[in-house]
């Protein structure tokens, strides 16, 4: 049965545009849901894309936007800046979508546009030659004394991740060897080296060993585990031991400024190429949601912490280049400058630019002081921005563990969810991976965000945010929380309690006024 659902939305600045979107707002009954052990290579890579009602996979809907409501429908472009470890702006999926400075002429070493940044054809690289750098709690222990109070916090925390980095090579290790004797076994029965997964469940003679490494490699592929994929993991803790949290690891002197000086701004370089392929990850999933997307990309996240100055110029950067969206997909636990990026945030918010920021991977619940996250639209407990969206990441199951196993929470510094779990996009040298983290959220809801800012340029940042919220499909009603077996209520997991829904917010759009010039407050209904 239908239910109506009243939503009262506060209006702020004239109506919107032509656009109207018909259709019936997507709800659903969790009795007619049938979870999914595993999905067909197909499926899953383009999950987050799907239909909760017609595929039974809790994505946002995009495929069912666009065959029902936009069909050929063409809004404006949007220039999105994607602050971050870089683009690959070669790569074919991405570099018909990248944004171009016109007013630039390259490689010719002079300000043409008189921005402040020579050759900034495609964006601005603010890290120079440096690639990877400490954690900021290393920074920070460097710079104080020892008999400084914080200083014995800040080397807490440098044990406290060395230590859990060598258990997790630990345990990848151990992974490593139950993947090889499972290969090994279900090789040697079958009697070739290759053979799918579907043969592997076919073998008649089993045994108690040859059924345990059948689930073994079943849910190896669902992660998408390899040997390789392995290698690259231990590699990556033992280099965040011996770079992330190393006090004698200095990345930053090859850039050559003064991080602690605001005004040390000649710096960087107009190299906006991606070294560690996150960016160009992050940048293919807002282009898998719209095409009217431009990408801006702007170079400031190294492998390590960024530092708040970066963060903090390339957001005045994006702003004052054009950017309509800046899409966050990086975070850390301290920040010694926020206030810079602070004001870079509410010049964002002044010249109605969205923000959309990941909540991070640490399974931690982020309104806890202890687990605060750095950049936030938060000042004690209490929001100081309108147009700053901060997500968590789902995963393809609509059920208690629909929350990612590695997402931060919060019910009051994360705004909703979004698939973060197994998303497939384009990565360096024009190939395509899977990758996990709210990283990969917040780029899906940008992409969301970049319909909604192409068919209606007149809605403000404010109003974009309060249309995804308020939008969203209901998560599970009870949700565990990540990694953990405690369940509670979805509305104790994000403001929202729901994940965000491209088909529904254009729905709400199509109705959405903002405030008439005669300053009155207007209702509306949808029947969700």
């Amino acid at each position: 049965m239908k239910k109506i659902l009243l939503i009262t939305i506060l209006y702020i600045s004239v109506s919107c545009s032509s656009f109207k979107f018909i259709g019936q707002p997507i709800t659903f009954n969790a009795n007619d849901y049938n979870n999914k052990e595993s999905l067909s290579e197909d499926i899953k890579e383009k999950w987050s894309l799907l239909d909760i009602n017609s595929d039974m996979i809790p994505g946002m809907s995009v495929l069912k936007a666009n065959k029902e409501l936009i069909k050929n429908q063409k809004g404006k472009s949007v220039i999105v800046a994607i602050i971050d470890s870089g683009v690959d702006i070669e790569h074919p999926y991405l570099s018909p979508y990248i944004w171009n400075n016109s007013d630039e002429i390259p490689n010719n070493k002079i300000d043409d546009d008189n921005n402040g940044y020579i050759d900034d054809v495609n964006g601005w690289n603010f890290l120079g030659e440096s690639n990877q750098e400490n954690l900021e709690y290393v920074r920070l222990y460097r710079k104080i004394s020892l008999e400084d109070s914080l200083s014995q916090v800040y080397k807490n925390e440098i044990d406290q991740a060395i230590n859990k980095n060598n258990e997790t090579i630990n345990r990848v290790q151990n992974l490593s060897r139950i993947l090889f004797k499972s290969d090994s076994l279900i090789a040697s029965i079958i009697g070739s080296n290759s053979y799918s997964l579907e043969e592997a469940k076919q073998i008649s003679t089993k045994t108690i060993k040859s059924d345990e490494a059948v689930r073994f490699l079943e849910y190896a592929k669902s992660n998408n585990w390899t040997q390789q994929s392995f290698l690259e993991a231990i590699d990556y803790y033992q280099s965040s031991n011996e770079i992330h949290n190393n006090v004698d690891f200095d990345g930053r002197t090859i850039v050559g400024d003064d991080p602690d000086d605001f005004n040390d701004r000649d710096y960087g370089d107009s190299n906006v190429s991606d070294r560690h392929k996150h960016g160009t990850h992050v940048s293919g999933i807002v282009r898998s949601i719209s095409q009217s997307v431009i990408i801006m990309p702007i170079r400031c996240v190294p492998d390590g912490d960024e530092y708040d100055k970066d963060v903090a110029l390339s957001i005045r950067y994006a702003v004052d280049n054009g950017a309509k969206i800046i899409n966050f997909s990086f975070g850390k636990k301290y920040s010694p400058h926020s206030d810079w990026v602070i004001d870079a945030m509410k010049y964002a918010s002044q010249m109605d630019v969205l923000i959309i920021n990941a909540a991070g991977n640490d399974s931690n619940d982020i309104d806890s002081t202890l687990n605060q996250m750095y950049p936030t639209d938060q000042i004690d407990k209490k929001e100081f921005l309108n147009n700053f969206l901060t997500v968590g990441a789902s995963s393809y199951n609509y059920d208690k563990k629909q929350i990612a196993y590695f997402s931060n929470y919060g019910s009051n510094n994360v705004d909703l969810f979004a698939p973060g779990h197994q998303i497939y996009s384009s990565v360096l040298d024009g190939e395509f991976e899977y990758l996990n983290g709210t990283s990969m959220a917040a780029p899906n809801v940008t992409g969301v965000a970049v319909v909604l800012r192409s068919f209606y340029p007149k809605l403000s940042a404010s109003s974009i945010k309060k249309i995804i919220m308020e939008s969203g499909v209901d998560m599970s009603k009870s949700l565990s929380k990540p990694n953990s077996e405690d369940v509670s209520d979805r509305k104790n997991f994000s403001k929202s309690g729901k994940m965000v829904n491209l088909y529904n917010a254009l729905l709400l759009a199509s109705d959405f006024k903002e405030r008439d010039p005669s300053g009155s407050i207007k209702k509306f209904k949808l029947k969700f």
